[in-house]
Order: C-alpha cells, then sequence, then structure tokens
C-alpha cells in the first residue's frame, strides 16, 4: 500500500498520512461507480454534452465486465473513506491507464500522482512495455498533471467527425496543431 503525506499550507511540513492507495475491494462498489458518474459528468461538461443515460454511474458495471482490466486500486481517506480509483487495462505487453479519477474536492493534492506511480510501479512489476492514458483534450488539467508525471510522449491520436454538423461549436474555440494541421479540441 502507498500512502500520501499532505503539506500543512502554514509551515510546509508533512502532516500526518492520510490517503492510502490500496487495492480495490468488493466493498469500495458504491464509492467507485459514484467516482465513475463523477467522471462521466466531468466530460459530458467539457464537450458540452447531454447525459445520454439518467445515470451517469450505470457504466460503471460495463467497466468491471473487461476483460482486459488487470487492476484497480482506490485511494482512501481515513476518515471520507474512498476519495478516488485507478484501473489498469492489459493488451499484450501495453498497458493503460483507465480510468483515473479524484473526486473533484481532492483534485490538485497529490492524490492522483500517487495512483499513477502505483500503476507504473505495477507495470513495471508485470514487465510491460509501456504504459499510456488517453484524457480528453479539452481536460488542460489532467494533461497538465499527466505531463508533470512523466506522460510526455504523444503515441496516438484519436480524431473525430460529428455526424451532428456541429465540428468544433462547443468549447472554447481551442485548436490543436499537429504536423501543420488544425484541430478543435
Amino acid at each position: 500500500m502507498t500512502e500520501v503525506q499532505h503539506r500543512s499550507a502554514s509551515s510546509g511540513s508533512a502532516a500526518a498520512p492520510r490517503v492510502t492507495i490500496r487495492p480495490y475491494r468488493p466493498a469500495d462498489h458504491g464509492a467507485c461507480r459514484g467516482l465513475w458518474g463523477q467522471l462521466v459528468d466531468h466530460r459530458n461538461r467539457l464537450y458540452g454534452h447531454r447525459p445520454a443515460e439518467p445515470d451517469p454511474s450505470a457504466g460503471f458495471e460495463e467497466y468491471l465486465t473487461q476483460l482486459n482490466l488487470s487492476g484497480m486500486w482506490v485511494a482512501e481517506d481515513g476518515t471520507e473513506g474512498v476519495v478516488g480509483f485507478v484501473g489498469l487495462m492489459i493488451e499484450g505487453r501495453a498497458g493503460e491507464v483507465n480510468p483515473i479519477v479524484v473526486t473533484s474536492a481532492r483534485r490538485g493534492r497529490g492524490i492522483g500522482r500517487a495512483m499513477l506511480a502505483k500503476v507504473v510501479e505495477e507495470a513495471r512489476r508485470r514487465g510491460l512495455a509501456e504504459l499510456s492514458v488517453a484524457p480528453p483534450t479539452r481536460d488542460r488539467s489532467a494533461l497538465r498533471a499527466l505531463h508533470t508525471a512523466g506522460f510526455a510522449t504523444v503515441s496516438s491520436v484519436t480524431v473525430s467527425y460529428d455526424l451532428r454538423g456541429r465540428a468544433g461549436a462547443s468549447g472554447d474555440g481551442s485548436t490543436l496543431d499537429l504536423f501543420d494541421l488544425d484541430f478543435h479540441v
């Protein structure tokens, strides 16, 4: 298990460990299902989408049935319970972090970084050749955090065709220049 140290804002000194990264247990199902719903809501807001389902948490059940899901870990706070979770998907000798989610109230405190470190450690232990993660291009805070954590190589790009005829209509108008081509993000 991994513990996350919190720093006191006034002194900068390390406080007692409060968050532990540990393997997922069946008793974590409800909390992780709720975090899944937060993730879906967050991504819907990024792209201006309306929820496709009345219960955004429902996709967690399908996620748990994926055959390439090779491990899940939770970030557990001694008082608040589960405040984040991360999964490791494996295809051959490649791994993918999917998903990584920290409850909005606890973001920016090193919990996601600690969960990523745990998955990297596990990927190395299993002899994987690479580890990737695919955040939404509009999630700037996630991209910054992942880059800081060492995920700095672009290994693939997914481009979309908007069948509703709204290409680039939602969002802030940002574009990504890739090989002298502008893409809406």
